[in-house]
């Protein structure tokens, strides 16, 4: 089975999607599939970390205020532990004027924005079944599929790389989390597996 993560996240501002750094158009190694995709992720993770770090230390300083001992967080599929400087009053009191129902509020919501932004990363390195660094036709043909995409192996890689991540943003929009792990079992039914160089990358990634 994937990864049984659980995640906490807040967003400063609402979603913003990240726009596809895939050119359709240009030349691109066979790598560069993986590669682009994995980073436009990756990109996201780190706004989803860094508003996390807020939003929890905001929930902790508000229910502090009020003296009381913070609601446990929903489990969610993926563990992230933030280890930025806590935020302070003025910091806290800017971003949420509303106060403690306002955090709380963004913290459930941007909860599940972090868990999909790291599942998702989870899928695209388990797609790349031997840790190459690079997607085969075999593997890229599996990936488009459990993502509801059409594979053409016709098309460029760049046009290849903008499809996933494509993908990404419409699912991370939309928190869709549960079609990403039916994908994610489609590529279990293959013989996909989390290697432990997934492991360690997936470990990185969120500290």
């Amino acid at each position: 089975m994937p990864l049984l993560i659980s995640a906490a996240c807040a967003l400063l501002a609402g979603w913003s999607p990240l726009t596809a750094s895939a050119d359709s158009d240009r030349p691109a190694k066979p790598s560069d599939v993986f590669r682009q995709f994995t980073q436009h992720i990756q990109r996201q993770i780190e706004l989803d970390k860094t508003a996390f770090a807020l939003a929890s230390g905001c929930t902790n300083w508000f229910y502090h205020q009020e003296k009381q001992a913070p609601a446990p967080p929903a489990a969610q599929p993926i563990v992230f532990h933030p280890v930025l400087q806590p935020p302070g009053r003025e910091e806290c009191l800017r971003a949420y004027p509303r106060g403690l129902e306002s955090v709380r509020q963004d913290f459930h919501r941007t909860q599940t924005s972090l868990s999909v932004s790291l599942t998702f990363y989870e899928y695209a390195l388990v797609g790349d079944r031997n840790d190459d660094g690079r997607y085969s036709r075999e593997e890229l043909q599996d990936i488009f599929l459990a993502l509801a995409l059409t594979f053409d192996p016709g098309r460029s890689p760049g046009a290849q790389a903008a499809s996933l991540t494509g993908r990404f943003d419409d699912w991370y929009r939309v928190r869709n989390l549960e079609h990403l792990m039916t994908g994610m079992a489609q590529l279990y039914e293959k013989g996909y597996r989390v290697s432990p160089a997934d492991r360690a990358e997936i470990d990185r990634v969120t500290k």
